[in-house]
């Protein structure tokens, strides 16, 4: 199968991409900057700077994960509509592909694997919550629902759609444990405000598998959540950590704290969802990492 990918070179794509390869399926990675990432790619990817310039080799199959890191900055104006314009765009240019495909009367991808994030519910408090909950209106929900919305002409075109509702990203080298493990390691790790907020996570090789998964079931569409089916809050997340590496975790950080030095964007550390990924399981996808110490356990 060519399979389209955007966010390729992300900490989740770089994975999807050699996963894909080792599968024996041809590779298509659109970077703004093929050179500078052309060697955090597996060799045999095909990078080209627009999704358009694929239109000589059409794909069997997109999947779509690009967007500027929603944590990288603090949310001003500016980086809201930046946040927002670079996934839209992206996936935009993907229905654009298609439309260009369809109109020279050429095949059209048969499955749209596209990103979003457990952001779309916004904060839920102590709510179990499933693909088909309802949403607290905030920025990171607003965010989230004009990126699966961008999507939504793929699927009228005929085209199988998926979206994946992404927790926090967890193994080595990237992603949430990057920033974590430092002060971690050093023993001035603690919980972020009451610690009661939920954080669903997943195990990058978790994630992938199930992106694949979504790929290869042709009955699988919709939206489902891509989260281990154990969530916790962050106090649990932080004890488990602090016992993986064998620390202590009582340098606990103060609500006040992270507002102030973060603004709104802290409202990504002070609350959160307590995330089931219900359509995932109920269509068979078994996680290899379930539970946090064992995927903590694995990645240490």
């Amino acid at each position: 199968m060519r399979v389209l990918v955007t966010g390729g070179s992300g900490f989740v794509g770089q994975r999807l991409c050699q996963e894909l390869i080792d599968k024996g399926h041809e590779v298509q990675v659109v970077s703004r900057t093929p050179h500078k990432v052309r060697d955090r790619l597996p060799s045999g990817c095909d990078i080209r700077e627009s999704a358009q310039a694929f239109i000589d080799s059409p794909p069997d199959a997109l999947i779509n994960l690009a967007g500027e890191p929603i944590a990288a900055k603090r949310w001003s104006d500016e980086q809201k509509t930046e946040l927002i314009n670079s996934r839209v765009a992206a996936t935009e240019q993907l229905v654009r592909l298609c439309e260009q495909l369809k109109e020279n009367a050429q095949p059209l991808p048969k499955v749209v694997i596209s990103g979003s994030a457990m952001g779309y519910y916004g904060d839920q408090g102590k709510r179990v919550v499933t693909e088909n909950s309802l949403p607290n209106d905030e920025f990171a929900h607003r965010l989230c629902k004009q990126w699966e919305a961008a999507a939504q002409p793929l699927e009228t075109m005929g085209i199988r759609l998926a979206i994946v509702r992404i927790g926090l990203v967890l193994e080595a080298g990237g992603g949430s444990l990057q920033k974590m493990l430092p002060p971690f390691k050093m023993g001035l790790g603690g919980r972020f405000g009451s610690g009661e907020q939920f954080m669903p996570w997943v195990h990058r090789d978790d994630l992938v598998a199930a992106m694949l998964f979504l790929l290869e079931h042709d009955t699988a569409s919709g939206v489902f959540n891509g989260s281990a089916p154990h969530p916790v809050t962050n106090a649990t997340f932080t004890k488990t950590l602090a016992k993986a590496l064998n620390r202590p975790a009582i340098f606990p950080v103060p609500a006040f704290v992270l507002k102030a030095a973060f603004g709104e964007m802290s409202r990504l550390l002070l609350t959160g969802a307590d995330m089931r990924p219900a359509r995932l399981e109920e269509a068979g996808f078994s996680f290899q990492y379930p539970t946090l110490d064992k995927a903590l356990e694995a990645i240490l």
